[in-house]
């Protein structure tokens, strides 16, 4: 009697162990991920988006800096063609992903600075909506970055940290998610000096 208790307590011990061991949560954080991806595209997206607008704006006041206007359109086509799914998502697509979007970002900053030699320009109405917009979605994708940072850890702890790992390693076998790199960390690290 004893020997059949202690079976059954085992089993129930071992049933309750393997049900809370990542059964729903390793799924859910999962769809997390995916959740955050698609906002971080679409964030993405918005920006690619406003981009054909601001420059034809541009490009009525500031025709001789076509070289300019040609690589924000260049860098945009470059980090439009780079459509990287949650099922794709790892260390190699996630720089390149990271790579395209950090052109994109560095020619429009040029743009901006474009931008400063033309008073007539900075107060047209057409761009300074665009501009405001533009600098609206640069928040927005750093808020969905941000959230889909925590959904990567959440879901990498998951599946590495016992005691969910331990359920993942036998049914369900997911591997760690890439997380975002800081992009041109040597311009980071070498930040200039300030000096008066």
């Amino acid at each position: 009697m004893k020997k059949s208790l202690s079976k059954i307590l085992s089993l129930l011990f071992i049933a309750i162990l393997v049900s809370s061991c990542g059964m729903q949560s390793i799924p859910t954080a999962a769809n997390q991920v995916e959740a955050s991806w698609a906002e971080v595209q679409n964030q993405y997206k918005r920006r690619a988006d406003l981009i054909p607008n601001l420059v034809e704006v541009v490009k009525g006041y500031a025709k001789h800096e076509q070289e300019t206007l040609t690589k924000v359109i260049e860098a945009r086509a470059n980090a439009t063609k780079v459509n990287v799914t949650v099922d794709q998502l790892n260390d190699e697509t996630m720089k390149k992903f990271q790579q395209a979007q950090g052109n994109l970002t560095q020619a429009l900053s040029r743009l901006m600075v474009v931008a400063e030699k033309y008073p007539d320009l900075k107060a047209n109405e057409n761009f300074r909506d665009l501009q405001s917009q533009l600098e609206g979605t640069e928040n927005r994708i750093t808020v969905a970055r941000n959230r889909y940072i925590e959904s990567i850890k959440e879901f990498n702890n998951l599946v590495t940290v016992p005691p969910t790992s331990w359920y993942n390693g036998l049914f369900l076998h997911m591997t760690k998610k890439p997380q975002f790199a800081v992009e041109n960390l040597e311009q980071v690290q070498n930040a200039p000096a300030v000096k008066f």
